[in-house]
């Protein structure tokens, strides 16, 4: 059984910066691809960053692309999301999730597996 796991997030201030970590458990799971997602309360989930596992090609979002960074261990099977000049508008539940197959990265449906979230709030 494969499980997703987040940690970090928190309360930061604008201008700020903070990171997400998603550690991956299960036998045997090796990914295509992971990646974050964010959602705000009443919004749409909304792709941020993903990373191809196996090369470690990484996509991000419009609104992040110059201020986010994605990294990964394969070996710990953990990615990290770096998060600077934070904004009030990047306030949102933050999920980890794993595709096992090539598909649209920035595509919710195509993840197999999800974690949790954590929430990661910027004050004005």
């Amino acid at each position: 059984q494969v499980q997703l796991t987040e940690s970090g997030g928190g309360l930061v201030q604008a201008g700020e910066s903070l990171s997400v970590s998603c550690t991956a458990s299960g036998s045997s799971f090796w990914p295509y691809s992971m990646g974050w997602f964010r959602q705000a309360p009443g919004q749409e989930r909304e792709f941020v960053a993903c990373i191809r596992w196996q090369s470690g090609m990484t996509f991000y979002g419009e609104l992040v692309k110059d201020r986010f960074t994605l990294t990964r261990d394969n070996a710990k099977m953990t990615m990290t999301l770096e998060m600077k000049n934070l904004k009030p508008e990047d306030t949102a539940v933050y999920y980890c999730a794993g595709e096992l197959d090539f598909g649209y990265y920035s595509d919710a449906a195509e993840y197999d597996y999800w974690g949790q979230g954590t929430q990661v709030t910027v004050s004005s």
